[in-house]
């Protein structure tokens, strides 16, 4: 392992001719690909592993663990319309993602994107408040994995964290190719798993299980499509949906990390706009049908639901399972639910490491930070995070579901304001682009209805985000605790922001001085490869990443 001034490398490179992919503008000015990147970082993800990367980031606890407190606080209709319109969000923030990272393909992807759209201190605080949140993911998803293993033993939970802990290290140090085949492996098996159990379900409501009866939509009508929340009446039932939301927000959570790495993906301008397609209609195709499923087999109001039972056996899929007398199906659930959560913890110790070292290629951290192995990863991140991971052992003297609930409304916060920052990043981009004159064609990937979407997607995502602690300003409800996990991201970012711009007294970019020649310079002397056909057994199941 070495230590490099890559600051100063590409210091004394800066100038060189823009054909040369190792000479890509200093480190500290602009958003182009750095040299540092092209000399110590090593492109082993495949347009596959983006996508895959993704669904595994989605598909996770938030899914087989935090449906059962939507269909609760909202009822089936209630939840069904929450995820479905995040689900229209996620579609907006993936399509802006896509047409800015296949321009500029760098390392932290939208906090490099903001630097160079919108202002360096913007690019500071995002990037920072995305290494705060994963680091507080990473525990969230142990602890949740805590909560599954008390499904089966009572062993001491401190066993399950220092595995896990171990098992993340492994992967995350390891060269990155590696950790694309594990998401892949895993992302397979929960895709298979959420087909599987949205078959099941339907069978079971239609009452193809031997000794049941038809389900159908009976829940929908008693207790109710809708769940009165807080309220009484229409203002309850709509309060009930609004409701959903915040846990729709964390379980989709991981799609905008499928292009910080960029700087370590193969062929990024045809492979990220192409996961991005993609991979949000089999996201959101995954979510809307359990969902739907979840809210025919499960009752509103069922006491199983609670988050004070502790057990994976709240899980809805667990609960619809049982109550058909399928006894295997919960454990089978309860295994690949566990890769689930551990495969979250994956991704977002990828997507933290890199914004991490983003942030000390452009100075905003310290410069230990740069270090990378000679494979390629960036150790001493890797040496951050799993220290971060100990903060688990927090659920060792408290409920570990409550911490993990708690985790929860913390990271989600965390996820809107990356969401607002992807789309605003989109809105300067395209909007500099006309205040140019660069025809919209030149980009790599575009669409012409993406700029409504995103103006849409972004005065949402900002309601949502003032709105996730609407609880604690009812009469009777107020929570310091919530109200602390609900808001606290919001003044941590702007205090970033205020710090970082009085202390570089840094400018807001202008659309007119916003670097586009050298971009679409760089994008230019890329050649487009030609995108791998899969060979093999992969072949017969490419459809869910091609």
């Amino acid at each position: 392992m070495a230590d490099h001034d890559q600051v100063q490398q590409v210091d004394e490179e800066a100038g060189a001719d823009f054909s040369k992919p190792s000479a890509f503008a200093h480190d500290h000015d602009g958003d182009l690909l750095t040299a540092a990147e092209n000399k110590d970082l090593r492109r082993g993800l495949e347009q596959r592993h983006l996508s895959m990367l993704a669904i595994a980031g989605a598909i996770g606890t938030g899914l087989f663990l935090g449906l059962g407190g939507s269909i609760q606080t909202g009822g089936p209709l209630g939840a069904l319309l929450g995820y479905m319109t995040i689900g229209l969000v996620v579609c907006a923030v993936q399509f802006a993602l896509g047409e800015v990272a296949a321009l500029l393909p760098v390392t932290g992807a939208f906090v490099r994107h903001a630097e160079f759209l919108v202002d360096p201190a913007w690019g500071f605080a995002i990037g920072w408040n995305l290494v705060y949140g994963n680091l507080l993911s990473i525990p969230a998803e142990i602890s949740a994995i805590c909560v599954l293993f008390q499904y089966w033993t009572d062993v001491n939970s401190s066993v399950w964290i220092v595995t896990f802990i171990i098992l993340t290290f492994i992967v995350g140090i390891a060269f990155v190719n590696l950790f694309g085949e594990v998401e892949f492996t895993f992302a397979l098996l929960k895709i298979t798993l959420v087909i599987f159990l949205i078959i099941l379900g339907l069978v079971i409501s239609l009452g193809g299980v031997p000794g049941t009866e038809r389900i159908g939509f009976r829940y929908w009508r008693d207790p109710g499509a809708f769940v009165e929340y807080i309220a009484t009446g229409n203002w309850g039932k709509f309060l009930g949906y609004w409701s959903v939301m915040s846990n729709a927000v964390f379980s989709f959570a991981g799609v905008e990390s499928l292009a910080v790495a960029a700087a370590e993906t193969k062929n990024p301008r045809r492979a990220i706009p192409r996961a991005c397609k993609r991979v949000f209609i089999r996201i959101v195709l995954f979510y809307i049908l359990a969902v739907l499923v979840v809210g025919m087999l499960v009752k509103s109001d069922d006491p199983r639901l609670d988050a004070a039972y502790g057990t994976a056996a709240q899980s809805p899929f667990v609960i619809a399972a049982s109550a058909a007398g399928i006894s295997a199906i919960p454990s089978v659930v309860n295994a690949v639910v566990i890769t689930s959560a551990w495969s979250s913890s994956n991704q977002a110790l990828l997507s933290g490491t890199r914004v991490l070292y983003s942030l000390a290629l452009k100075r905003q951290a310290p410069s230990i930070f740069l270090r990378t192995t000679r494979w390629g990863t960036p150790y001493m991140c890797v040496l951050l995070y799993t220290a971060f991971m100990f903060l688990s052992f927090m659920t060792l003297s408290n409920s570990a579901l409550t911490v993990f609930y708690w985790f929860v409304n913390l990271t989600s916060a965390g996820v809107l304001v990356s969401w607002i920052s992807i789309l605003f990043n989109h809105i300067r981009l395209r909007t500099a682009m006309k205040r140019q004159n660069i025809p919209l064609f030149r980009l790599p990937w575009h669409n012409s209805w993406t700029l409504y979407s995103s103006y849409l997607a972004l005065g949402l995502c900002i309601i949502i985000l003032f709105t996730s602690g609407f609880t604690t300003f009812t009469k009777g409800n107020w929570s310091t605790a919530t109200f602390i996990s609900a808001y606290l991201d919001i003044p941590l970012v702007l205090c970033a922001f205020t710090i970082w711009k009085f202390y570089k007294k840094t400018q807001f970019v202008s659309l007119n001085s916003v670097n586009l020649d050298a971009a679409f310079t760089q994008a230019d002397a890329i050649p487009d490869m030609p995108p791998e056909k899969s060979v093999g057994w992969l072949k017969f199941v490419s459809w869910i990443w091609d």
